[in-house]
């Protein structure tokens, strides 16, 4: 796979051609088009410029080009949520699932309407802790544990989850800070339950210099997590059951394998990854960190990924001078996040032209306070 230079920073901005005087504008189709319409890229291409400065569209790197292209921003989701709140724009377009369209619904003012164009582009990591899950799970908690849990929780999840995190003195990490996020929570208590990724809290425990005997996993499916009081008691970390089902994908065979087959091949993988393809890795890092580190490397390189298919795609296309190969020899893409199409995202726009805002996502304000107040601790702690 072939691969120019990946972003130096954590979030791309993308040059825009003038807009055409909004008396030309004109009046907009608001049916949905079919996927083969040939005239897609330039409708598409046509709405942005007509929507001027009052939309932002945020493109999150495991998107594919035909709607990336036309993002005016492209990070990971918390950078992307960050950024919405800095522009000042009324309306903001989010290329990538739910959760990254609540927070970014979160950051941003009253005044900011948050769009997301399929409705049905959700995460199944995040749909793997429910809110009366997760609020039984805590219950247990309290009773064999009392005051002694703090819950920390992956931006990777929805905001009912981050708001129970806020209110339940949690704060919310990211897999770049996730060390951080939960050295701070063993200052606050002596336990820290992690949800809903149960790789990265292993991982991050792991780094840490706990041991995986330390960790526990709670099944939201059995009484009390499927654990004896005992195990929750001796535990450190008592992980939440669930997983990204890309990054879970891929199995320490895959890393022999691909260094048989490319020899010299370095392997860097998502914190996301099970524990033992992370000990198999010679990098492992963000999103960002993997773009970057496969960027500044030195020509000839040669990278084997374990990440999402259309990141890894990008990367080859934009390291031309290095050789960049899936981890998986199979395809692996974020079905979820492929349900962002250019239909759906010339159907918002064209919307948009005609005054017409569909599929806001609109978090409810106690919900958005208190999930506000777990992303204000991790940046307190980072």
């Amino acid at each position: 796979m072939e691969n120019a230079v990946a972003e130096q920073t954590p979030v791309l901005i993308l040059d825009r051609k003038p807009a055409p005087d909004r008396s030309e504008r004109g009046t907009f189709c608001t049916d949905l088009p079919a996927a083969a319409d040939p005239a897609l890229v330039a409708r598409a291409a046509s709405a942005r410029q007509a929507l001027e400065d009052e939309v932002v569209i945020l493109g999150h790197h495991y998107q594919k080009q035909e709607v990336i292209q036309f993002a005016d921003a492209r990070g990971d989701s918390y950078k992307l949520a960050k950024y919405a709140a800095e522009t000042g724009r009324p309306y903001v377009i989010f290329l990538g699932v739910h959760f990254m369209a609540e927070s970014a619904d979160i950051l941003t003012g009253d005044d900011v309407q948050v769009i997301l164009p399929d409705m049905a582009a959700g995460c199944s990591m995040a749909d793997m802790a429910e809110l009366g899950q997760v609020e039984e799970a805590w219950a247990v908690l309290q009773d064999i544990a009392p005051g002694r849990v703090v819950p920390l929780t992956y931006m990777n999840s929805a905001a009912d989850i981050k708001a129970l995190t806020g209110r339940e003195g949690g704060a919310i990490c990211t897999s770049s800070n996730a060390q951080a996020a939960m050295r701070w929570g063993f200052e606050q208590r002596d336990k820290v339950l992690f949800l809903p990724d149960q790789h990265l809290g292993r991982n991050t425990a792991a780094w840490m210099g706990l041991s995986l005997d330390d960790c526990v996993v709670w099944n939201p499916h059995q009484d009390q997590g499927g654990l004896t009081e005992d195990q929750v008691a001796r535990a450190k970390v008592i992980l939440w059951r669930g997983h990204c089902s890309v990054h879970q994908r891929f199995r320490p065979e895959m890393v022999d394998a691909v260094r048989e087959r490319l020899p010299g091949v370095k392997v860097i993988v998502h914190p996301e990854c099970r524990y033992d393809v992370v000990s198999k890795a010679d990098v492992v890092g963000s999103t960002e960190t993997i773009i970057r580190t496969v960027a500044e490397s030195e020509p000839g390189t040669k990278w084997a990924v374990g990440t999402e298919l259309n990141l890894v795609t990008r990367l080859g296309l934009e390291n031309p001078d290095k050789t960049v190969a899936f981890l998986d020899r199979t395809v692996c893409y974020c079905a979820t996040m492929n349900r962002i199409d250019l239909p759906h995202l010339v159907w918002v726009m064209e919307n948009l032209l005609n005054g017409v805002v569909v599929n806001r996502i609109s978090v409810e304000p106690d919900t958005a306070r208190w999930a506000r107040v777990a992303l204000e601790r991790m940046l307190q702690i980072t």
